[in-house]
């Protein structure tokens, strides 16, 4: 959709603080943990194979996306 309007972009970067996702995608041996996760999710590790979504970590403390999903204190 980006290169519709004139944007390239050779790979995306998602920066994640769960080391267990990041591992599992990195790495396209099936093990007893993941037998059970949904086919549309193996999606995902096609595109980190092919190089066209990069999963980096990220500390929970830097985790900017957190403060749209925790609760706040009052």
């Amino acid at each position: 959709m980006l290169e519709d309007y004139g944007l390239s972009q050779s790979s995306f970067l998602i920066y994640s603080d769960n080391t267990s996702a990041i591992d599992i995608s990195k790495n396209p041996v099936q093990h007893s943990r993941t037998k059970y996760i949904d086919i549309m999710h193996h999606f995902i590790i096609d595109i980190v194979e092919g190089n066209i979504l990069t999963l980096e970590f990220v500390p929970s403390e830097k985790q900017l996306a957190d403060i749209l999903t925790k609760a706040l204190d009052f």
